[in-house]
């Protein structure tokens, strides 16, 4: 039985997150074992009610004085575990195994799930057999700036699961209490899913709906949703977002309704989804397909993952970064518009099992023995 060890930060709330815990219970249908290493969160659970193992060690914390410690945590883990494939996606945990993954070492994979800082630190994400990127811009990115080869870089999408966003599958009243909670009922809903940072352009999103509010035909009355808590380290942008709330006079119609876990259902609530950033984009988007499996068309700046994604016109808009008046307009062009066929055109391009079996596929073909290019 093939074993893959699967490290990242935390597991808490994020699509890389929720990633891995559906890779985790893919993983184990097909037979294979699956460990994961982290330091732990309230997802946690849900790796060993899957049938994976989910293993509570710090490789999250940068504090270098403690590296030495973790390190020889982890070569014990690893020689206990005796893993096929260690699978990493995040820099710390990657420096971890590249000082503890000796004697024998094991297979690198590595996923690049963000447009990191282009610096030493960071090319660990690219020193590995093989290197995942989960869109063409993030394989461009370590292409052109780190130099990768084009012999270890694999292209794989991010999927969703068809069965945890289907439309049919509701719970129909969580959505009408979630709803009637925040009043959104009779209301246009903009929704905008992620954790409250300033690299998602909410600051903007709240200019344009003060825009879009004024120039929606009646007798639509705009609400936006922003579901997703606080980073640890921006809660001074938390509260400049919730000023700007008051002083555009938006307090009845911005909703900051926190982390949420019955994503389906306030998909469904929603009218048109956003996905705005502004200074670092999308490396890929999950939320972008998560919504058009859900049937709602989405709003997306024009950069990064979003290129893989949006059509114009055909799944939603997009829109320059930063261009408020833009995000405006196409508010009210999605007030406007009724698009078709999202659904579908999702779970073509973007399915979980086609994400799995392609994962599965460059595992193996590490393990075949090709070679690859993780001493760089």
């Amino acid at each position: 039985m093939m074993h893959i060890l699967q490290l990242l930060p935390a597991l808490n709330e994020g699509g890389v997150e929720r990633g891995v815990v559906e890779i985790n219970r893919e993983l184990v249908r097909r037979g294979v074992r699956n460990t994961v290493i982290s330091a732990g969160g309230r997802l946690v659970p849900q790796i060993d009610a899957d049938g994976g193992q989910h293993i509570a060690l710090d490789v999250k914390s940068k504090n270098l004085l403690t590296v030495p410690l973790r390190v020889r945590r982890l070569l014990a883990l690893i020689d206990e575990l005796n893993p096929d494939i260690i699978h990493v996606r995040s820099r710390v945990p990657a420096w971890l195994v590249r000082l503890a993954n000796r004697n024998p070492r094991r297979p690198v994979v590595s996923t690049v799930h963000g447009f990191y800082s282009v610096n030493a630190y960071s090319r660990i994400m690219t020193r590995a057999d093989r290197v995942i990127c989960v869109s063409q811009a993030a394989v461009d990115y370590v292409r052109t700036n780190y130099g990768t080869p084009e012999s270890i870089i694999r292209l794989v999408h991010r999927g969703i699961d068809p069965i945890a966003f289907d439309p049919a599958r509701l719970d129909t009243d969580f959505v009408r209490d979630f709803k009637a909670r925040h009043a959104l009922n009779g209301r246009f809903v903009v929704l905008a899913v992620g954790r409250i940072t300033s690299l998602k352009g909410y600051l903007e999103l709240i200019e344009a709906a003060a825009i879009a509010r004024n120039a929606l035909p009646p007798p639509a009355r705009l609400a936006v949703v922003l579901v997703g808590g606080v980073q640890q380290g921006q809660e001074t942008y938390a509260a400049e977002l919730r000023a700007r709330v008051t002083r555009l006079k938006l307090d009845d119609a911005v909703i900051f309704a926190g982390s949420q876990t019955r994503m389906a259902e306030i998909y469904d609530a929603a009218d048109v989804v956003v996905s705005c950033n502004t200074s670092k984009p999308e490396t890929f988007g999950r939320s972008m397909v998560e919504a058009l499996a859900m049937n709602r068309p989405v709003i997306a700046t024009r950069h990064g993952g979003a290129l893989d994604i949006m059509r114009e016109g055909v799944t939603g808009w997009l829109v320059e970064p930063g261009d408020i008046a833009g995000l405006a307009a196409g508010l009210v062009k999605a007030a406007q518009t009724r698009l078709t066929g999202l659904r579908a055109y999702a779970l073509e391009r973007f399915s979980l099992d086609a994400m799995v079996e392609k994962t599965v596929a460059i595992y193996r073909d590490v393990l075949g023995g090709a070679s690859g290019a993780e001493g760089r």
